[in-house]
């Protein structure tokens, strides 16, 4: 049922890792040292994991967006520059948004080793019209949109594109048709359903018999009418 993914070649990870962020360390930190930053126009940002301590830092908001909304998104690998060095590849690995403004508030950078597997969440999309919509008049009912997988840094996709052609009423698409290339390994649960085509005729017509159906008389005016009966006979008895 699944159609092809775009898992991304080496190359244009080694582009992504192009990306480079300057960042500027901080001494202090706390709500007063984030205002002032902010009203530089700049964001708070900890730097974490590979080993090493936790370091914070302060970086350009509009940099991290457009990078955040980028097709590869959160999972865009990018070197994080402190005091003129080579820089450090890093991931987002968190970020909160202003509810009103939508401004950068802060945002949580994870060192990553090249080498080493990770666990990321990636999307994914699903194209094509159904023969069960096109031709039996159903609807295709999408219940998952991201995946979680394990793969080396360089062979993270930016989405799994699945075709949903040829699914007929009552079929679907699991996470275990994901077709999985390089180092990818499935960690959700494979036997969950990504995308299904359900029937809306059975519902309807469900609904009619229901409506059709007499309506049963309720047991407590049945029970009065017996004891209103058993009343009578008694009374002509005496």
């Amino acid at each position: 049922m699944a159609g092809a993914a775009d898992g991304g070649g080496h190359e244009e990870f080694e582009m992504k890792r192009e990306i480079t962020v300057v960042a500027e360390p901080r001494e202090t930190r706390g709500k007063n040292e984030a205002r002032r930053l902010r009203a530089r126009g700049l964001a708070p940002a900890i730097v974490y994991g590979g080993g090493a301590d936790a370091v914070a830092v302060s970086v350009q908001p509009k940099q991290l967006l457009k990078i955040l909304h980028s097709r590869a998104g959160q999972n865009t690998i990018f070197r994080l520059q402190t005091n003129g060095g080579d820089g450090t590849p890093v991931i987002i690995a968190d970020w909160q948004n202003d509810p009103i403004r939508g401004n950068l508030l802060h945002v949580d950078l994870k060192r990553v080793d090249m080498t080493q597997r990770i666990t990321v969440k990636v999307p994914v999309h699903i194209h094509g019209e159904p023969r069960g919509v096109k031709q039996q008049g159903g609807l295709l009912e999408i219940v998952t949109r991201e995946i979680e997988i394990e793969c080396l840094p360089d062979d993270i996709p930016e989405q799994f594109d699945l075709d949903a052609t040829a699914l007929l009423i009552g079929q679907n698409i699991r996470i275990a048709d994901v077709p999985l290339t390089k180092s990818m390994k499935l960690v959700s649960a494979p036997e969950s359903v990504i995308a299904h085509v359900i029937a809306l005729r059975a519902t309807v017509e469900e609904t009619e018999s229901e409506a059709a159906a007499p309506a049963a008389e309720p047991e407590v005016i049945k029970k009065g009418k017996k004891e209103e009966e058993g009343g009578d006979e008694k009374g002509k008895k005496k």
